[in-house]
Order: structure tokens, then C-alpha cells, then sequence
């Protein structure tokens, strides 16, 4: 008997042009969250973040280039490499944390939602194609693909677009060592609905949220310096907490769907997960493989959050459209291999998506 799945047809992704080095963090004066100066040497901070995270550089956009700029970008990438007619699209779906952030005066600009600008750019002119924005942290573009997906199932939509675009490194506190980890870029995922006998595509998706435990595990807050303007907020987060909570609930969230799929875990061919950092990364697949008792393979989960940093929402469509290009030496994704989508961040959130590659 028929069905009609989600499948993916396009990707596109975008990289910020400015790549900043670890070493251009060692002149920094870091501070800790209580206000005292952090009296540890710039350059063995840096050194043990780069220990623990895998992060040798990140890349940050160009002060003229801003959200809905590297939006734009990712899905003119995904449209022109795919073939599609941006005028076929029911819906744009873009999944961000700060809207337009000014690189002056650090102010954020929502209005138009950065989806709307992006149509605009775009050029497209169907009014029937919806464009709106969805917030949830990290986890922004992994849930904006389940939204997608629940449109494409009913019928409702024949294709949409989600981008996941943040420009991180307008709202970070250069005294907080944590700053180190963020990056910039967009990626871009084109989604149509098929009809097939057999389950293809994405096979089934969860999502939790734990707001009265973790809401406060990534919020925003003044600077560590007490000098700097306390009116400017910037992304702060409680690292142990959020590493906790992400091993607690993010492989119970991926074990969840392949068992929801009936898929086997032996037929897992990558899980690509948001781009944290390294350690948390190997961590997190290696209890998701212990849960099934087997060995996890080294090649299962593919980085770049080395390269990159953490750009949040950003981080998985990118990582995706890498591979599905061959950019990604060691990895790629051919039809009918298994693949899990999964990202965790403020919220506190956690969500994943079983695809069948078709």
C-alpha cells in the first residue's frame, strides 16, 4: 500500500568568508562569571578549549553580511544546485536564535522576520508560498524540517525550503572563554512529498523539551567584565549542565526514533549531529551504541565543528549538504542508507529525525 513521505531534493549551505584561529583568541583577558579575571595564562585557556572541544578556528561573517544575508545565500545554493524554481515552494522555513544582528550597534533586527527578507532576495513572487521564522535554539533547523515534514504528509505542501542561518558572533562576550566556541554560516534543505509502497525518506522524528529543569542552561546575560556596557546582553551558557543534559536525553531521543522506525542500529550509516563540540559529539554516539550493546563504528558521525565552530542553528543543514556533495573526505550518504538528524540546545530542547535516503 501507498504512502506519501517527505524526501529531500536540494541542499545548499553557505561559509562565512572571515576564518578566525585560535590564536587570535590569546590576547584576550577572560573572565569568570562571578567578575574576578580569569588569572590563568590567554594561551593555556585556549589550548585546553581546543583540547576539549576540537575547535582550531571558526569562521564569522563579514560586517556587511548578517542573517538573513547567509540565508539567502544557502538556499540560492540549494535552488541552483537542485534545479528548482524558487516559485514552486509552499513554504520557506527559517530557523535562527537572533534575527539580523547589526555588527555597530549589535541591535537585533525581526521585523521583517528574516524568511520574508529572504523571499524577498530570493525574488519570489507566489503569495502562496508562506514564509515565517521558528526559534527553538540549536535544535531550530531539526525541527524546522518535522514542521515541513508534517506539511508535506498531509498534503497540505508539495515542497518547502528550511534554512537554519545564525550569525553567533555578534552576541558573544569576548571576556567568556566560552565565546571560543561559536561560528557563523547557513545551510539550506529542499523537501518534497512522494508517494512510495515502501517507508523512504524521513521515517519518523521526536522531540523533547525540558524548560523547568534547563531554561536557564543557555540564556542571555551580561558580561563577565562588569566595565562593559551592562545594557548589551550576550549568549551565556552553563557548559556542564547543557553536556549533562545532552547525554541524559539526546541518544534516549535518537534511540527512540530507530526503534519507532524499526530501524537496527547495524544499518546506521552516519548520524549527523549538531556540531557542539568533538568530545560531546563522540560521546553522545558512543552511549547510543552502548545502549544497543555494539561497538560504534569511528566513521558513523562526521565533524566540522573543528573548521566551522558552533554556528547553532546552522550546523547540521550545513554538515548534511557538505556530504550529500562529496565535500567531506570519508563520509557520504548514498540511497537507502539510514541516516539520523539530531541537535540539542536552549531550552532546554532535544529532537531527531530517522531519514531514509532516497
Amino acid at each position: 500500500m501507498c504512502a506519501y513521505y517527505s524526501k529531500i531534493v536540494g541542499t545548499g549551505s553557505y561559509e562565512p568568508q572571515v576564518v578566525v584561529p585560535n590564536q587570535d583568541f590569546t590576547d584576550y583577558q577572560f573572565y569568570k562569571a562571578n567578575g574576578e579575571k580569569n588569572l590563568k595564562e590567554p594561551a593555556k585557556i585556549v589550548a585546553k578549549l581546543a583540547e576539549i572541544s576540537g575547535i582550531t578556528e571558526r569562521l564569522y561573517a563579514q560586517e556587511h553580511i548578517n542573517t538573513s544575508d547567509l540565508a539567502y545565500l544557502a538556499a540560492k545554493n540549494a535552488l541552483e544546485s537542485s534545479g528548482i524554481d524558487g516559485e514552486s515552494l509552499d513554504h520557506i522555513i527559517v530557523a535562527h536564535n537572533f534575527g539580523d544582528v547589526n555588527s555597530k550597534t549589535h541591535y537585533t533586527d525581526m521585523l521583517p522576520n528574516v524568511a520574508a527578507k529572504v523571499k524577498q532576495k530570493l525574488g519570489i513572487v507566489n503569495s502562496d508560498c508562506v514564509a515565517y521564522d521558528i526559534l527553538f535554539g540549536c535544535p531550530s533547523w531539526v525541527q524546522g524540517v518535522i514542521q515541513a515534514d508534517y506539511y508535506l504528509r498531509s498534503g497540505d505542501a508539495k515542497r518547502v525550503m528550511v534554512i537554519g542561518s545564525d550569525v553567533m558572533s555578534r552576541v558573544l562576550d569576548p571576556h567568556d572563554l566560552d565565546s571560543m566556541l561559536f561560528g557563523d554560516g547557513a545551510g539550506a534543505v529542499i523537501l518534497e512529498r512522494f508517494e512510495s509502497e515502501e517507508p523512504a525518506g524521513i521515517l519518523c522524528h521526536k522531540t523533547v523539551t525540558d524548560s523547568v529543569q534547563g531554561a536557564d542552561f543557555l540564556r542571555m546575560g551580561a558580561s563577565y567584565n562588569e566595565e562593559v556596557d551592562e545594557d548589551r546582553l550576550f549568549v551565556k551558557m552553563n557548559g556542564r549542565s547543557v553536556y549533562k543534559y545532552a547525554m541524559e536525553k539526546v541518544p534516549a531521543t535518537m534511540d527512540a526514533c530507530l526503534k519507532k522506525a524499526n530501524v537496527d542500529i547495524a544499518d546506521l550509516k552516519q548520524i549527523l549531529i549538531h556540531q557542539a563540540n568533538e568530545k560531546m559529539i563522540r560521546q553522545l554516539c558512543k552511549k547510543l551504541y552502548s545502549m544497543h550493546d555494539r561497538q560504534m563504528p569511528e566513521t558513523v558521525f562526521p565533524l566540522t565543528v573543528g573548521k566551522w565552530g558552533n554556528s547553532s542553528a546552522a550546523t547540521v543543514p550545513m554538515l548534511l549538504d557538505h556530504i550529500l556533495k562529496g565535500k567531506l573526505d570519508g563520509h557520504q550518504i548514498e540511497a537507502g542508507d539510514h541516516i539520523i538528524l539530531s541537535s540539542v540546545g536552549g531550552g532546554m530542547h532535544a529532537n531527531c529525525i530517522v531519514y531514509k535516503h532516497v
